[in-house]
Order: structure tokens, then C-alpha cells, then sequence
């Protein structure tokens, strides 16, 4: 998090329980003089509290799930492997990867210019995020949320266009503030805000300077999940095994899960394995899983990210029928990530600066100079809990391989890639790899 305490960031919007967070800040460019700044925070969140606000469901309520049109399936999948590809060349070479893509999708699709062209159009991106996460707890299922919120400096004129974007396919609330003089106490209350809704697990995060008298706006998208398995892992099976490193090197005594049960949802491609693990269900059409993708080779993660970018994505490597299970095991783990997005997202070419429907009433130029995301995920007997922040700040096919008749192995005793997806619109909620499962980043 230091990149991002050097940075300047704004603030905060609509109080719900237990989401994710995308904040965005606008800043004027004057020069090499710092500039006021447009922040993009986004936080996901799995944990097992209760939670109500934005997408919440009653049992009486309809969950209508519809499947987004193949090209923007296809685009949400990209980006997710694209980002997780990037930082593993990089950023993220030596640690363990967690980040939340469609949270950060929704806040650049209300702001950046790009977004017509890369992420199709606003209803659909906000539409997506509403129906993947409109809650189902109620019903049995998962709970899940999504919120978004605007603070906007009185300085700054928004197109009516926007405005009605915000209100409506976002169901944003929208705060005029002054960030001129009131950075401090915007500062504060974002933090507090985000401690309340991570149940505790961020605290802090803006540091003294991080928001300023610079902050011209700050678009905010929140993102909750928490899933419990719909089988269950007993914690009396769970024991300790070496897990082994990309370099070969042992990690000794790392928790591993395992299931009595015979038959396991598992595809087998040449080179790599992929196990679905699905989470309870309501009542609605909705279904959630985790997918771990594990190479044969114990070195082999990064030529299999790179395969999955070069073919068709993740869809023709789910499985979808239950196989025969020999070996089953699975690690417990838990850990962080935080990067600065803004190059990866331009090398992807999803960084563009901010739409004409924001402008300076004095005359600023603001712009979109960077983005960041902490996350973080734990995956238990239990289920999973995740959370994810993301700061963004802006300145005044191949098909499947058929089944074999034998008995599978699955022991991923090194590194492998999940992927959090809803199997209904295919979106991908999070994704990352581990590649120490002891590391907690």
C-alpha cells in the first residue's frame, strides 16, 4: 500500500454492509504540478454477515438472471485473464494473486472514455454487476451485494447524461461535497466507512495526505460475496502436507483439505486439470463455484495462464459432469494482494482518459492517473470469504477434452489459478492464483 499513500485520493459514497469498494477521483493536470485527482476504490467482500443495501433480495422478489450477449461474456473473461497474466510477468511474480476485475470494470465504465468501446455499454456493465450480485441469501443462497456512490466537488459539472447514468443504471446516490476544505473529514469518514463495511479487516487506509484539497470527484463501487460450499470440507480430514514451489523448493506443513465423496466435478486438458467446486444455491437461477486450474508440471502455472489467454478463455475448460476421484486434496488458504492497475490496464488497453460528461466549471483539465486494489480471500472447510479495494485515482474455443473412464487425481500441492465465477452470465467475480499458500502477502 505505500504507491498508493504516496498518491492523492478521494473519498467515499453510500453506506451498505459488507461490500467491495471502487473509488475514483478527479484532478486537474497543471503541468508537473500535482493536480487535483479522481480516486477509484473498489473493495469485495466475502464473509458470512449478514448484509442488506444495493441488490439486496427479498424472498418474495424474482431474481431475473439473463445471459449477456457472447461479446461482453467474452470481454469480462479476457480482461480477468489478461490482468492475471500481466502481474504474473510482474507485480505479482513472487506472491500470491487475488483481484476483483468487475469491480473495477464498473467503475471505468461510468468514467472512462474507453468505455463504449471495452466494456460495451453502461446499462449492461452496471446490469451485470446488480444481477450477479443481488442478494440470495434469503432465499439459501449466497450473499451477495453490489453498491455504488458518487462525491463529487461542487467545482465540477456533470453532463445530464451522467447524472442520470448514475441515478439509474448505477442507483448511485450522488454527494456535492468541498473537497477544497473539507479533505480532512472526508478523509476520516472513509475510512471509517470502509472499516464498518470489511467487518474490521481494512483499517486506515487512506493515510493523512492521501485526500487533499486537489480531490475533484471519487465514484465508488462496492462488491459482496460470501459463499459457503455446498459440500462441505469435514476440518477433522484436514492435514498437513508439503506444497511445492515453482522453483521445486518444498513448503512444508501446509493444511490440506480433502472429501470422502467419490465423484468430483473435474475436466482433464493436456497439461493442466480443472476442478469446479460448487457453492450452496437458493432459490433463484443463479449458481456460483470455484474452479481451480492445476498444471500437471509442478512449474507449469505460467504457461498454462498463458494458454488460457491465447485460446477461448475459461469457458470450454469448465467441467460439467462428475468424475471418478482418487487422491483429492485441496490447501487451505488466505492472503493479500494490492497493485497499482493503471499500467496493466493501459497495456490492455482499457485506460483511457476521463469522458467529456465531466468538467471543470473554473476550467481545470481532470483526468485519470492511476488505479489501485488491494484484496483479500480466504478459502476454508467452510467456504470462502473475500475482500477487495481498489483505488483509482484521476486528476484537477477450443473444445473440451471428452471424459476419461478412469479414476482422477487432484492434488494441488503446487501452484495453481481459481477462479470465483456465476456460472449462469459466466462473469467472473474474482480471480488469482496461489503459489505458497502459507504466504498471506
Amino acid at each position: 500500500m505505500t504507491a498508493f499513500r504516496s498518491r492523492t485520493l478521494t473519498s467515499l459514497f453510500k453506506v451498505h454492509r459488507f461490500p467491495p469498494l471502487c473509488f475514483t477521483s478527479l484532478i486537474p493536470s497543471r503541468n508537473n504540478i500535482q493536480t487535483p485527482t479522481t480516486t477509484c476504490f473498489t473493495k469485495t467482500l466475502c464473509t458470512s454477515p449478514a448484509h442488506h443495501g444495493i441488490g439486496s433480495s427479498s424472498d418474495e422478489e424474482e431474481i431475473v438472471i439473463n445471459k449477456p450477449k457472447v461479446e461482453y461474456r467474452r470481454n469480462q473473461t479476457n480482461i480477468a485473464l489478461g490482468i492475471t497474466k500481466k502481474l504474473l510477468l510482474n507485480e505479482a511474480k513472487d506472491s500470491n494473486l487475488v483481484c476483483a476485475p468487475l469491480s473495477i470494470q464498473v467503475v471505468l465504465s461510468l468514467l472512462n472514455s474507453k468505455t463504449n468501446s471495452t466494456f460495451d455499454d453502461r446499462a449492461l456493465a452496471s446490469e451485470l454487476a446488480a444481477r450477479v450480485f443481488a442478494d440470495g441469501s434469503q432465499k439459501g443462497g449466497p450473499r451477495v451485494s453490489c453498491a455504488n456512490g458518487l462525491w463529487v466537488d461542487e467545482s465540477v459539472h456533470l453532463e445530464p447524461s451522467l447524472e442520470q447514468a448514475v441515478g439509474s443504471a448505477y442507483n448511485s446516490a450522488l454527494h456535492r461535497v468541498d473537497f477544497k476544505t473539507e479533505y480532512e473529514e472526508v478523509r476520516t469518514r472513509v475510512n471509517s466507512w470502509v472499516e464498518e463495511e470489511t467487518n474490521g479487516l481494512i483499517k486506515g487506509v487512506l493515510s493523512p495526505g492521501s485526500v487533499n484539497s486537489l480531490t475533484r470527484l471519487l465514484f465508488a463501487n462496492a462488491l459482496y460475496f460470501k459463499g459457503d460450499w455446498a459440500d462441505k470440507f469435514a476440518a477433522s480430514l484436514t492435514k498437513k502436507y508439503d506444497f511445492h514451489l515453482l522453483n521445486g523448493n518444498p513448503v512444508k506443513a501446509v493444511p490440506f483439505m480433502t472429501s470422502c465423496r467419490e465423484r468430483q466435478y473435474i475436466s482433464e486438458f493436456d497439461g493442466f486439470k480443472v476442478l469446479k467446486l460448487l457453492y450452496r444455491t437458493g432459490k433463484d437461477k443463479r449458481l456460483y463455484s470455484m474452479c481451480l486450474f492445476l498444471p500437471d508440471a509442478k512449474d507449469g502455472l505460467p504457461a498454462m495462464v498463458e494458454r488460457l489467454n491465447s485460446e477461448c478463455g475459461l469457458r470450454s475448460h469448465i467441467p460439467y459432469s462428475k468424475q471418478r476421484v482418487g487422491e483429492f486434496r485441496i490447501p487451505k488458504f488466505k492472503f493479500s494482494f494490492d497493485f497499482a492497475a493503471a499500467r496493466v490496464l493501459k497495456e490492455l488497453g482499457l485506460l483511457g482518459g476521463l469522458t467529456e460528461e465531466v468538467k471543470s466549471r473554473v476550467g481545470e483539465p481532470l483526468y485519470i492517473p492511476s488505479i489501485y486494489q488491494k484484496a483479500v480471500i480466504e478459502v476454508n472447510e467452510e467456504g470462502t470469504e473475500a475482500a477487495a479495494v481498489t483505488f483509482g485515482v484521476e486528476m484537477s474455443a477450443a473444445s473440451p477434452c471428452p471424459p476419461k473412464p478412469k479414476v482422477i487425481d487432484f492434488v494441488a500441492d503446487h501452484p495453481f489459478m481459481f477462479v470465483i465465477r456465476e456460472e449462469v452470465t459466466e462473469t467472473v467475480l474474482f480471480i488469482g492464483y496461489v503459489l505458497n499458500p502459507l504466504l498471506k502477502g
